[in-house]
């Protein structure tokens, strides 16, 4: 850790972070989302406690535009004389005008991670930019094959739709111009195969045709952005006769 200049002192020296178990926070248009975070610090006084908070700006911090604080106590727990972990509690929720732990459409993507520790004797240190995290905009996709059945050989039709939240207006709305692959798994398998690569329309539908051949489902497969993480729709089974 490279400690921020007003880090004063022998400071404890944070050794490991974790946020949402490493993943990513996903935040729909409605819900409130539930996560926590640890922090572990080492220093040869001793720590008393840790803590972390989320920031988001182009900047620094002393310029940021929003932030994640924790909600809950904190739960320390030493593992040594010399080291101790504290893990906190967050909540964050869409809202169109955004203040602590919420978040509008712009907010979407990277943020800093910014944890700090104090020792035994008192002395703090923390780094307002120690890692980064995605906070994104929850995605959904939906599949539809027909007809059902179908004679072997003939077109097949698959429709689907990429939507994503909408922190602003509190509803999901279609994901434009973004690539989603067409996958089959032949009926008995697990496995999926990618077949084509679709793009969706302004308002995030999905339309492409194929050849019937066997039985089997069909789904679309959404890789994710930096703002929206990925999403598989379900598979929709065809019978081909």
């Amino acid at each position: 850790m490279t400690p921020d200049a007003s880090a004063a002192g022998d400071g404890p020296k944070i050794t490991k972070v974790v946020v949402n178990g490493g993943r990513s926070i996903v935040v729909g248009s409605t819900a409130v989302t539930y996560f926590t975070a640890s922090v572990t610090a080492s220093n040869s006084a001793g720590v008393k406690e840790t803590w972390l908070d989320l920031w988001h700006g182009s900047g620094s911090y002393d310029d940021h535009d929003g932030g994640i604080a924790r909600s809950g106590a904190l739960k320390c727990t030493a593992s040594s004389s010399t080291t101790t972990t504290c893990t906190s509690s967050f909540q964050v929720k869409a809202n169109a005008r955004a203040y602590t732990n919420e978040v509008t459409n712009t907010f979407a993507g990277t943020w800093h991670v910014s944890p700090g520790a104090i020792s035994g004797n008192r002395v703090q240190s923390w780094d307002h930019s120690y890692s980064t995290v995605k906070v994104q905009r929850a995605s959904q996709l939906t599949v539809n094959a027909t007809p059902e059945p179908v004679t072997k050989g003939k077109t097949v039709t698959v429709t689907g739709k990429l939507s994503r939240a909408n922190w602003d207006t509190h509803k999901y709305a279609g994901y434009s111009g973004q690539p989603v692959k067409l996958q089959f798994c032949k009926k008995g398998s697990t496995t999926y195969s990618t077949i084509k690569t679709v793009r969706t329309s302004s308002t995030g539908t999905l339309k492409t045709t194929v050849k019937a051949s066997v039985d089997g489902y069909y789904r679309y497969s959404f890789a994710g952005t930096s703002t929206t993480p990925a999403a598989n729709s379900s598979g929709d089974l065809i019978d081909v006769r």
